[in-house]
């Protein structure tokens, strides 16, 4: 009788945690509404790919999203990579895709500034969109810093304004002299006044983007399963988030960007 009892309940126990949703997060790099449009398609085709019930997770900030990827509160998450290294050392979450493109931090300055190179960076008024922001933020700043010992934190003049479209707008009206972003923002930036008046004056080193990483405690079954649907999602799911393919990694891939946390310690925070 006990034994059955005790096979009735693990039983029970075993089917109620398998029928949890995995709660999958995403960092909140647009707006709420347009986030649910892109991601909510791939969720869907993962559930279908899987057969597991997979719950798209958006918050209202960046800020609530580190609260809850550092407390551990997402399955599976897509993260810039300074949240993935904290990440992984608060919780253990492992990296297990990414797209194949890498990152790549640019400045901009307005054509006729007068700033040619590097050297005619020292004084000037930076502008960058977030304390955050991986390539627009964080790398330009570490290269900056390791490469021509500019460093922005401690010695320049800097301010953050919110987006990276501000950021090249603040350029162009002469709110700032320098400005970090990305290619892909800049060229996507809708005010052709604005962008016929700025030139890229440096690009960055690549690093590996954005990954999708996995709570620990997920079943190692179950990451290899979501892991094999990810790496075999549709081109049209992927046009939408703005990746081109997907591809397997591990975690030794961010050893750069551990390097450079360490060096700019508040950022990413």
């Amino acid at each position: 009788m006990h034994f059955l009892l005790f096979f009735f309940l693990s039983t029970f126990v075993s089917f109620t945690l398998s029928a949890q949703p995995l709660i999958f997060g995403v960092v909140p790099q647009q707006s709420p509404l347009e986030l649910v449009k892109a991601w909510k398609p791939f969720t869907d085709y993962l559930e279908k790919a899987t057969g597991e019930k997979i719950v798209l997770k958006i918050e209202r900030s960046i800020g609530e999203f580190e609260k809850n990827l550092y407390q551990g509160n997402y399955d599976i998450a897509y993260m810039n990579p300074s949240h993935y290294v904290i990440a992984h050392q608060k919780k253990g979450y492992v990296a297990k895709v990414r797209d194949q493109k890498n990152l790549v931090g640019i400045l901009v300055v307005r054509k006729d500034s007068g700033i040619a190179n590097i050297s005619d960076m020292k004084g000037k008024q930076f502008l960058f969109p977030a304390s955050g922001a991986f390539a627009a933020t964080m790398i330009n700043k570490y290269e900056l810093l390791i490469d021509h010992s500019i460093n922005i934190e401690s010695n320049e003049k800097f301010r953050y304004v919110n987006s990276h479209d501000s950021v090249y707008k603040g350029v162009a009206r002469g709110l700032g002299e320098i400005g970090g972003g990305i290619e892909r923002t800049f060229n996507d930036l809708n005010d052709e006044e604005t962008k016929s008046s700025l030139i890229i004056i440096r690009r960055t080193k690549p690093y590996p983007s954005h990954p999708i990483a996995f709570h620990p405690m997920l079943p190692q079954e179950t990451q290899q399963k979501i892991t094999q649907a990810l790496l075999n999602t549709p081109d049209s799911l992927l046009i939408a988030l703005n990746m081109k393919h997907l591809i397997e990694i591990n975690h030794a891939e961010y050893s750069s960007v551990q390097s450079m946390i360490k060096i700019l310690p508040k950022a990413g925070k």
